[in-house]
């Protein structure tokens, strides 16, 4: 096994650790805070025992991360920027959980708040690739090796977005980050796939040479692994918009360092059908006055077409996994 392959196994394995230690040190404190969730009573009923559940579990993910990726030994400008964009990200939920389960103000951040402030990220994140990165504003087109002609339209490998790059970049970090908040409705359904999708980008990463990606890919899997452990059903904490924002920001940073959030809606599939089926519902509703699903984000429309909470989590963990085997396909 090559050393780097076992550096990746090493990380994922402290992150693991360190989760674990962190969990009991941070949900006690939390308990003690009062900061339980509050379900939905127009929700599955039987998401109401899950009222008083601690939340803003997130910063356990986050602490881990931080700790994991800063003892690595692999520090570099682009695994800084990853960790900025998780913390930042990460900041911004605490803000909206804060006011929400502390404050006890129900609304938390208003929509255009939250909004702003992942947007202004998302610039950041967007000049600082466009700048660095030797591809400049192109990005990996999946699928693609050379160019495809499909009639008269050729498709390159590398589609330069110049001018669009960075409103293109800003679409895909605030969609991505939104998507795993909206993701993160049932025990250890977000943590679970997010933690396959980080995994996928840790493997990509390290073939490709980003190191310190692979590195922070790998800390990001270890936390996720550890999380649920405390996350999974019944879960003893959530780790709320704390850490499903930082999650969001994890990932969809690790792909635009690496030039391929085009792979985001194919690896991050259960993501893009959980907002979906939110967007056709809205649009359904409004224009007809008819619902497509029994609720949504659609896992709830599975539970309640009586489907257990922990089969739809099952079901779309494999469906993550067969979507990041594509993803390789996808980009080799």
């Amino acid at each position: 096994m090559m050393l780097e392959h076992r550096q990746i196994i090493y990380t994922i394995i402290i992150g693991f650790f360190v989760t674990l230690i962190l969990g009991p040190l941070i949900i006690p404190f939390l308990k003690k805070l009062k900061v339980g969730q509050t379900v939905r009573e127009e929700g599955p009923k039987s998401h109401l025992q899950k009222t008083g559940t601690p939340t803003i579990g997130g910063i356990i993910i986050i602490a881990s991360i931080l700790v994991t990726s800063f003892t690595s030994g692999l520090i570099n400008r682009d695994l800084l920027v990853a960790l900025g964009a998780t913390v930042a990200f990460g900041f911004i939920g605490f803000i909206d959980d804060f006011i929400k389960v502390v404050l006890k103000r129900s609304l938390g951040l208003r929509a255009y708040q939250k909004l702003s402030l992942q947007i202004v990220v998302a610039i950041f994140l967007a000049i600082y690739q466009s700048s660095i990165s030797v591809m400049g504003t192109k990005i990996i087109v999946p699928f693609i090796k050379g160019s495809f002609t499909f009639g008269n339209i050729v498709i390159p490998q590398y589609l330069d977005l110049g001018i669009l790059y960075i409103p293109f970049i800003v679409f895909v970090v605030v969609a991505t980050v939104n998507s795993v908040n909206l993701t993160d409705g049932l025990d250890g359904l977000a943590s679970g796939v997010t933690l396959i999708i980080a995994a996928f980008f840790a493997l990509l990463a390290m073939n490709w040479g980003y190191t310190s990606l692979a590195i922070f890919s790998a800390a990001v899997t270890g936390a996720c692994l550890g999380f649920l452990k405390f996350n999974s059903h019944p879960a003893q904490v959530f780790m709320g918009d704390t850490g499903s924002l930082a999650l969001g920001g994890a990932i969809s940073a690790v792909a635009i360092l690496m030039n391929v959030a085009l792979i985001i809606p194919i690896v991050g599939g259960i993501y893009f059908a959980e907002t979906l089926s939110v967007i056709l519902q809205v649009v359904s509703y409004k224009l007809t006055g008819k619902r497509i699903f029994k609720m949504t984000p659609l896992h709830h429309h599975y539970e309640l077409s009586g489907w257990a909470e922990t089969k739809v989590v099952i079901v779309f963990w494999i469906v993550t996994v067969i979507l990041c085997l594509v993803g390789v396909l996808a980009l080799n």
